[in-house]
């Protein structure tokens, strides 16, 4: 079973973890053979968290709880609250992650969290813009590892700006491997279109029009 680690912090952007948190931790559209995913909450205390949208979570572990293996995820959102030391902790262990193979999915303000400390001058990877990550992060040496994509995905490490999370969602979905390459097609034609002959494709995918 994997299981995905998705932190939260005080302005988490609610819409940007939505799609894949949702699809990962229901399994709705998941292959029969798919592995199942656990997901929790992590977070730098056990404080309860008020989201952008005015959502309170309660974080299920703290980050030297997590478990570090191939079976591990770690989803880093986009917040405006980033900046805050408190969450160095988190980033050192995305570092950690990433050199013992583990996947790390960072998107918006988090990848500036990142570059913060290096661990996107060696790598392709993505943002928020052409000069965003200069802009907010004064450590940031991986100009010409920049990708001007809504996503990009480079082995373990999934990188999006403000308005990739669907593609986003679908290349974590994909580097899993937990749908039907079909289905995971299907899924994201729907979604980014709302062509309805999609999501009819996307039914046609699942066994007798139900869940894998």
């Amino acid at each position: 079973m994997f299981t995905m680690y998705v932190y939260v912090l005080d302005t988490l952007a609610d819409w940007e973890p939505g799609y894949v948190i949702s699809e990962l931790n229901s399994g709705r559209f998941f292959k029969k053979d798919g592995q199942r995913v656990s997901v929790k909450t992590v977070s730098c205390s056990k404080d309860p968290i008020t989201t952008m949208g005015g959502m309170t979570i309660v974080p299920n572990c703290l980050v030297d709880e997590m478990v570090v293996n191939e079976t591990s995820i770690l989803l880093l959102p986009g917040a405006d609250t980033w900046n805050d030391p408190k969450h160095g902790a988190v980033i050192e262990k995305a570092g950690e992650f990433l050199s013992s193979g583990a996947l790390v999915c960072a998107i918006c303000g988090a990848t500036a969290a990142l570059a913060n400390i290096g661990l996107l001058d060696n790598r392709p990877h993505t943002s928020n813009g052409p000069g965003f990550l200069e802009m907010v992060s004064p450590g940031y040496k991986g100009q010409s590892f920049y990708t001007d994509k809504p996503s990009v995905a480079d082995n373990n490490l999934i990188t999006a700006g403000s308005t990739g999370a669907l593609l986003w969602a679908k290349q974590i979905i994909e580097h899993l491997d937990v749908f039907r390459s079909d289905t995971l097609e299907a899924w994201y034609k729907y979604f980014s279109t709302g062509d309805p002959n999609a999501f009819f494709a996307l039914m046609q995918t699942l066994p007798s029009g139900s869940e894998n």
